[in-house]
């Protein structure tokens, strides 16, 4: 059944992980990559997470997101401030998991386009019936792994400061719009809550 859909519930042992990708990286890009990284699972040298469990699970997530993006979106990522690392680290999500890109898409930004401008819990659950009904795979999740799902993703929107404790949500915030722009990945000034008027004036800002 998996095989057939696009789909995980493997976020639920991550999250948002800004500070970890970065202090993991140096090791992602070594060459020596896989034993460095097995060092820290079992050594705990530079996350500093007491669980070894948590550990395999968090490193294991963000080599899957780091596999996600290319080489270079690496380097340049390691070169941005906080801020923008935080805007970047939202694009790698939404690219490695489908389930929250879809979530994004299909809630968020239309949420964001109504009067409410926020997104709860049961909206997102909504959503998820849409999904289950057309994937067997996600349709075999428990309702608590729905929910664990449903509530990580809100959670990685409060982290990358794009909704407050009330849940009204917020465009994000970042320095190098541009960049996405030029790479090829201009749906995701769309994807941070930007009207229409700044996306085309960053557009205009690059002709």
């Amino acid at each position: 059944m998996k095989k057939n859909s696009p789909y995980t519930a493997a976020l639920t042992g991550g999250g948002f992980l800004l500070e970890e990708t970065f202090i993991l990286l140096p090791l992602l890009q070594s060459e020596d990559s896989d034993s460095l990284l097995k060092d820290e699972a079992t050594n705990n040298r530079l996350l500093h997470i007491n669980s070894e469990t948590s550990r395999k699970r968090i490193i294991a997530e963000i080599v899957r997101r780091y596999k996600t993006m290319s080489t270079p979106f690496w380097s340049d990522y390691k070169e941005m401030d906080e801020n923008d690392r935080r805007a970047a680290n939202l694009l790698v999500i939404l690219k490695t998991y489908k389930i929250l890109f879809d979530f994004h898409i299909s809630v968020t930004m239309k949420r964001w386009h109504s009067i409410s401008k926020s997104v709860s819990l049961d909206d997102i659950m909504m959503e998820f019936n849409e999904i289950s009904a057309r994937d067997e795979f996600v349709d075999s999740w428990t309702e608590a792994t729905k929910k664990k799902v449903a509530s990580a993703y809100l959670s990685i929107l409060r982290k990358a400061n794009m909704m407050d404790n009330r849940n009204n949500l917020l465009s994000l915030s970042c320095n190098n719009y541009d960049y996405y722009m030029v790479h090829g990945e201009s749906w995701f000034l769309e994807a941070c809550l930007l009207q229409p008027y700044q996306i085309e004036s960053i557009k205009k800002r690059l002709i």
